[in-house]
This record gives C-alpha cells, sequence and structure tokens, in this order.
C-alpha cells in the first residue's frame, strides 16, 4: 500500500477533544481514547500541501468559493455515488450540525413536531429540543444483529403536527448502510405526509465491501424535491476540525429559504482552509480513501475475530460503513453504569456510552475503530482484561 496507516501520531498536547479533553467529555483523565468520530490518521498529503500553500501566502482574509470548488463537489458525487448533482442546488454550511439546526430554523415553527430514529447520533436530539421542537422517536429495530426501520411505527406516529425527519445515512452509530428499497420506503412515506427530509451523509463515502451508498434525493424527483442532503470531507478525509460542508437542495423554493436564513444569520462565510481542504480532498483524494477503507475492513475483521476468541459475551453490530462499531454488552450481566466504569476505570479505555445515542442504547457501547493496527489491539486488550 502506498499509504502507512499504521504510523502512530501523537496527538496530546494538540488540544484534541478526542486526546486531550477525555475528563471534561468521559470524566476520566490519561485513558485511551476510542470515542469520538475522528480518525488518528494524517490528511492526504495534497490536502497537507494544499493548506500550507494557502498558509504561506500570509493573507488570511474573507474567502469565497470558486467554481472550482464546487466542480470538485460536484464531480466527487458522480464519481462515488452516481448521482449528477447541478451546480444550483449546491450551497454551504459551517458544519453539518450546523446546517441541520439552520433548517429547522428556517423549515419548521416552535412545536413542530422532528422524526429521528434512535439510537443515532447525539447532536440530533438537541437540535431538535433546543430550537423548540417536539421529537418523534421513531426507534430502530435490530433483528438478528441488524438494525432496520420500524416503517409502522413510524406511520403511526406521524400526525398533522410532523414537519420533518431527519435521516442518518450511513447510520451512526449502529452501521446501517440503508438499501434503495428502504430509502423508497420511508420517501415515500414522508412524500405522503408532506415531510421534509434532512439527510445527514458524512460518513456516506465509508461503505465497506457488499455495500452501496445511494443518497436519497438520488432515488427519484419526488425524493429531491423535500430533502436536504449534507455532505462533508471532514469524516472521509479526517479534517473535521476545519468545519466546512456542502448542502444540496435540489428544490428551488427550499434552497432559496434556506440560504436567506443563512445570510440572516452571519453563516454563509466560509473557513479560509476548510475551502482549500475541502477541493484537495474531492479532486486527489480518491486513491488515499480505498486504501483506507481497506485498512479499516482488515481493522473490522481483526476486531471481529478477536472478540469471537477473547470476549465472547460481547456482541458485534457488524457495520456496513463507518468507522465506528457498535457493541453490545448485554450479555455481560453487568448495568450500563457498570460497564462504563470498568471500561474507564479499570480498563482505562474510552468508549462511547451507548446511552447516549438515546432509546435502545442502554447496554451498548461505540468503539471508534479509524486508528492504527497497535493502537485497535491496545484498546482490545483492555476491554479483554475486564470482560473476558
Amino acid at each position: 500500500m502506498k499509504y502507512n496507516f499504521d504510523e502512530e501520531i501523537g496527538r496530546i498536547g494538540t488540544n484534541s477533544i478526542k486526546w486531550d479533553f477525555t475528563d471534561k467529555f468521559l470524566g476520566v483523565k490519561n485513558i485511551l481514547p476510542m470515542w469520538v468520530a475522528d480518525m488518528d490518521f494524517k490528511a492526504p498529503e495534497p490536502v497537507i500541501s494544499a493548506i500550507k500553500r494557502r498558509a504561506r501566502h500570509g493573507i488570511y482574509g474573507y474567502t469565497g468559493r470558486s467554481d472550482s470548488y464546487y466542480d470538485a463537489i460536484i464531480n466527487w458525487v458522480k464519481i462515488r455515488h452516481n448521482w449528477e448533482i447541478s451546480r444550483r442546488w449546491l450551497t454551504d454550511s459551517p458544519g453539518i450540525v450546523a446546517g441541520l439546526a439552520l433548517s429547522i430554523l428556517t423549515f419548521t415553527k416552535p412545536g413542530d413536531k422532528i422524526v429521528i430514529q434512535p439510537p443515532v447520533y447525539t447532536p440530533f436530539f438537541d437540535i431538535v429540543r433546543e430550537n423548540g421542537r417536539q421529537l418523534v422517536l421513531n426507534n430502530l429495530k435490530l433483528e438478528n444483529g441488524r438494525y432496520k426501520m420500524d416503517f409502522d411505527d413510524l406511520k403511526n406516529k406521524i400526525d398533522s403536527g410532523t414537519k420533518m425527519l431527519i435521516l442518518c445515512s450511513p447510520h451512526n452509530p449502529v452501521g446501517r448502510v440503508w438499501t434503495e428499497e428502504e430509502l423508497f420506503t420511508l420517501g415515500d412515506i414522508c412524500d405522503k405526509n408532506d415531510i421534509v427530509i434532512l439527510s445527514d451523509e458524512i460518513h456516506s463515502d465509508i461503505v465497506y465491501s457488499g455495500h452501496k451508498h445511494i443518497p436519497i434525493a438520488s432515488i427519484s424527483p419526488d425524493m429531491a424535491a423535500r430533502t436536504i442532503t449534507f455532505i462533508a470531507p471532514s469524516k472521509t478525509f479526517n479534517i473535521a476540525g476545519l468545519l466546512n460542508s456542502a448542502v444540496i437542495i435540489p428544490n428551488e423554493k427550499l434552497y432559496n429559504d434556506y440560504v436567506n436564513k443563512m445570510h440572516a444569520m452571519g453563516l454563509h462565510l466560509g473557513n479560509l482552509f476548510g475551502i482549500e481542504a475541502t477541493e484537495a480532498c474531492y479532486r486527489h483524494g480518491e486513491g488515499w480513501l480505498e486504501e483506507l477503507i481497506i485498512y479499516l475492513e482488515d481493522n473490522l475483521s481483526y476486531l471481529i475475530d478477536y472478540f469471537n476468541k477473547n470476549i465472547k459475551n460481547v456482541k458485534i453490530i457488524i457495520p456496513e460503513g463507518t468507522y465506528l462499531v457498535w457493541l453490545d454488552f448485554r450479555a455481560t450481566g453487568y448495568s450500563a453504569d457498570k460497564v462504563n466504569k470498568l471500561l474507564r476505570e479499570k480498563a482505562r479505555i474510552g468508549l462511547n456510552d451507548g446511552r447516549v445515542f438515546g432509546p435502545g442504547g442502554e447496554g451498548f457501547e461505540r468503539i471508534n475503530i479509524g486508528c492504527p493496527r497497535s493502537m485497535l489491539k491496545e484498546g482490545l486488550e483492555r476491554i479483554k482484561s475486564v470482560f473476558a
């Protein structure tokens, strides 16, 4: 392989949320952090070079997004996801969570109901509640080690006050890459009930063999007309700290309303280095990504084999995408509190407590395998030390 994903790079002392702030977020210092969703790999060299080149200029004023920038996004989406998008559909956001929140403020009113599908990415709960909207929980179903959407439950919970659904695709934390059939059924329900879909597709580029990410808006014109799609290179190329995302809105009215609200809130200006890095990722990062996925698949295989041989009372929900693995500790006989205490205080490893992902998360933990194999081995040995 051309790229060395085994390289160990020290991150302590870099103000890394993952490494330097575990006491604030997990309540414990000096542990092996395998929690928050950023990887322990350097970004591709062309991205680093683009940032260095721009930094050497020495003037860091207000920065716009060029035609070349948008062309890079359009080409990437076409090549990777077989979706032809128009420049007229593209706008921006300083991070996907900010874009989701902005959309909530733009397309719903206080008191409106918004559907999410837990266990799911924690900020979905916050941006609904803290903006004065009502949560509707359409819990996923775990059947034979694989999660599915509960469409009957969704239909029963929708009423005239339900205005929006936030889709996580691929799904974090359970790792599902939704099929075209599943997405069509979901979209059809939303279409019949005039529900706007916010599709968080930040993990769309990291999909494992045998699976394919399908943007829900690409399925049909009806889906496109009610969907706002959010993508970013942040998870794919490990540049989350640069806060730059793309928003795809085919519906002209939705597009104009979103852009007007973005300007009204002063969120239309971009991070200079985020803009440079995004274009470099999408123009020059494909080879790096292909090798990354191979490495992550090998990490996943190593983890599955290790648990099967050494930690048999913890079940693995095998992901179809993302570099996050959902672990089921319920058969250990310990409470969720006890599992966390053992992991953090005895094994000295930091995973994400499944309860923060909402209903269905109790008894689960999320582990990040986007790291050198040596770190993964160390983490698994630490888990084995208290759960074997």
